[in-house]
């Protein structure tokens, strides 16, 4: 006979605890490695038109090794952490990582370059796949939009600053002191992840499983499956996966045309309106955090896709200094909602054994929609110009929406309302 109460339907059951010792570890290593993949934002480029002599080719193949060094990585990434427990990956991957970029200070040929950014391609996807699984292990099932909006603060900051860094030690000249240097961030990531928990069991998860008739647990909601496609990329993720690749292929439509274009209006420095658009998402993300959850995916993430194609349109209607600032403005907005909630619709939707592979499987379509977006979207702008280019990222962010809402989310869902009598912290080993 069980001696464990059963759970109670409830609306006043206390919130789990989501800030907790575990959480600062990993959210503090995370925003120590992505201050070094910050660094190399500028430095790799630059090295790569200065000393190597690489040209914009060889800046297209840089972006690309990276980015399908961590696609393919990801699958065996999300099982090794399945297996062997989150820390281990974080780990590995920032030491890898720290190899990669410490390598490359010694290089004088662009092709050894690039065998190295492969490495910090799969150590980013490494460090990115433990981290974002044990936040969302960490969380409360009901709070891991706010978890996720707490860990993407880190990740922004990292990258935010990093840059700064890089372009100051840097000194138009100084590549090897600067690659060592950023290095040394990702050693220290790994160092603190010595104290991040390797696994979390979360108790709410196991109280609000059900049963067979057997007794035994019944499966999660979408399983990994013994062969074909689905082996390799969680069925979970595909859904908001996809959502969240439509909506970088609008970010990304920013990120490519912003620098020049605001420069042929008049801006001097495109970079205040990065700063911008950082800042806004930044705020949001912190003093908003819990709006995701109170909001529900449908909502939040139609905010998030609406707002970034009204901030697209803003660019390409309005050639004026004062827009470009809205626009920007729209596009932070717009960033903040877009990642927590299909976050968290991924990982509600599958079991505790396999959340990191569903999470892999997840974050690979920040790639994915990075890299088709620019392919596309640049085609397009080589046609019609770049104001007019603004336009494809909008039709990214409507492709985005008609998804989301007649296939991931077509209508709003309450959130679970059976909850355990008490709720424990989680247990971590």
């Amino acid at each position: 006979m069980s001696l464990v109460p059963p759970p109670t339907v409830t609306d006043a059951a206390p919130p789990a605890r989501l800030i907790t010792r575990p959480f600062v570890v990993v959210t503090l290593s995370a925003a120590l490695f992505f201050m070094y993949i910050g660094t190399l934002v500028p430095l790799v480029p630059l090295f790569i038109e200065g000393p190597l002599d690489g040209g914009e080719f060889g800046l297209g193949l840089n972006a690309a090794i990276f980015a399908i060094a961590a696609v393919l990585a990801r699958p065996a990434l999300g099982r090794l952490a399945d297996r062997h427990g989150r820390r281990s990956v974080i780990i590995g991957g920032a030491l890898i990582a720290a190899a990669g970029g410490m390598a490359m200070s010694q290089v004088d040929a662009l092709p050894l370059l690039l065998l190295l950014r492969a490495f910090t391609g799969i150590g980013e996807a490494g460090v990115f796949v433990g981290a974002a699984t044990l936040i969302a292990d960490l969380s409360p099932r009901d709070r891991r939009a706010e978890g996720a909006s707490y860990f993407s603060v880190a990740v922004f900051t990292g990258l935010g600053v990093g840059p700064v860094f890089s372009e100051w030690l840097l000194d138009d000249v100084q590549f090897e002191r600067t690659f060592i240097a950023a290095g040394a961030f990702a050693i220290a990531a790994a160092a603190i992840a010595l104290f991040a928990p390797a696994r979390v069991t979360s108790p709410d998860d196991d109280a609000m499983s059900t049963v067979d008739s057997g007794g035994r647990a019944a499966p999660p909601v979408k399983a990994l499956a013994s062969s074909g496609i689905f082996k390799f990329i969680h069925p979970a993720a595909i859904g908001p996966g996809a959502v969240l690749a439509f909506g970088v292929g609008g970010l990304t439509t920013f990120f490519l045309f912003a620098p020049e274009y605001s420069r042929d209006v008049g801006l001097s420095n495109s970079g205040v309106l990065f700063l911008l658009y950082a800042l806004v998402s930044l705020v949001i993300r912190m003093f908003g955090a819990k709006l995701p959850e109170r909001l529900g995916a449908r909502r939040s993430v139609t905010i998030a896709l609406v707002s970034m194609a009204a901030g697209l349109v803003v660019f390409a209607a309005i050639p004026e200094v004062w827009a470009l600032w809205i626009g920007a403005a729209l596009i932070g907005l717009g960033a903040a909602f877009n990642y927590p909630s299909l976050m968290a619709l991924t990982v509600n939707n599958a079991g505790d054994a396999e959340r990191a592979s569903a999470i892999s499987s997840f974050t690979m379509f920040f790639e994915v929609g990075s890299a088709g977006s620019g392919l596309l979207v640049g085609l397009f702008a080589h046609f019609v110009g770049k104001q007019i280019g603004f336009l494809g990222g909008v039709l990214f962010c409507l492709a985005g929406l008609w998804v989301l809402r007649t296939i991931v989310a077509p209508r709003d869902v309450a959130a679970p309302s059976v909850r355990p009598a008490t709720a424990p912290s989680p247990s971590t080993s």
